[in-house]
This record gives structure tokens, sequence and C-alpha cells, in this order.
């Protein structure tokens, strides 16, 4: 039972951590490539839901695998497994959840028509991210029992990494092709 339980945090941690890098760097590469909220939102959306989607299946394929191939060696029983269907779907979730982050700003300000500046909304969207990469953190730091301080920070430093990088390439390739 316990087994089950710390199988979907960390298909949770996964799903969110994966949500949230690839979702962020969608945001800040279309922000450094000067492109409008509307593209934002289309772009990262279709991240978020496409993605999601993909890091579900990976994630029931590969627990059936270990399933089947532990059985298969007669190592365990199937009782002794989560689903392979609950573990895709705390993955799915998870990366839907935390990977809308990145877009929250846009998606209000463009909503509630607020009329922030990109600037803005780009820096707003990075602090709520770096957040909640903090936060994915401390939950990995509670469910692996390493140090908080260094789960936070490499998942932080991850972020911050997946951000440079993306800004960095959408910037440089809005300059290249024109």
């Amino acid at each position: 039972m316990l087994k089950k339980i710390e199988n979907n945090l960390r298909e949770f941690v996964y799903g969110g951590m994966d949500g949230a890098v690839t979702t962020f760097a969608v945001v800040t590469g279309a922000a450094g490539a000067n492109l409008g909220v509307r593209v934002i939102l289309i772009l990262g959306f279709a991240n978020v839901l496409a993605d999601g989607f993909s890091m579900a299946v990976g994630s029931y394929l590969s627990e059936k695998s270990d399933q089947d191939l532990t059985i298969h060696k007669g190592e365990a029983k199937k009782e002794d497994y989560e689903s392979p269907l609950q573990a895709s779907i705390a993955t799915f979730v998870s990366f839907i959840l935390i990977g809308f982050v990145p877009l929250m700003v846009y998606t209000i300000d463009f909503v509630f028509k607020l009329g922030m500046d990109n600037d803005t909304m780009l820096r707003y969207a990075v602090a709520l991210t770096l957040a909640t990469f903090a936060l994915i953190g401390l939950l990995r730091a509670r469910i692996t029992k390493i140090s908080k301080r260094k789960a936070m920070l490499e998942s932080f430093g991850l972020g911050v990494a997946a951000a440079v990088i993306s800004y960095g390439a959408g910037n440089v390739l809005e300059r290249i092709i024109q």
C-alpha cells in the first residue's frame, strides 16, 4: 500500500516538474521572441495538453513495462503494484495543474483585459514559476527524504536553466528569422 502512495507522489512530482519546465520554456521562448499574448497562450495551452498527454502515455507504458518485467521474473505479484492507469492519471493531472502556472498571468490578463505589458507579465510568470519549482523541490524532499535545501535548489536551478535557454533561443531566433 505504501509503495502505491509513494508511486503516485513520484508520478505527481515527475509530471509537475516536466509540466512546469516545458510550459515555462514555451512561455519564455515566446517572450524572448517578442511574440504576443495570444501566441503565447496558444502555444502554451497546446503544450500543456499535448505534452501532458504524452507524459501520461509514457508513464503508463513505463509503469506497465516495469510491472510486467518484475512479475515475469517472479519477483512480485500484480497486486503489489499501482495501476499503470492511476500512475498515468497522476502524471497527467499534475502536468496540467502545475504546467498552467507559467500561463496563469497571461490568461488572467487576456480574460480580464488588464492591459499589462509583456515584460510585466513575463516577470510575474517567472516569479510564480520559480516559486512553483521551489515547492516541487519541497515535495520531492518529503518523498525522497533528501535535504529540503538540496531538493529546492535542484528544482529551482533546473527551472532557471530551462528559462534562460528558451528565452535566449527565442530571442536569437526572432532576430534570425524575420
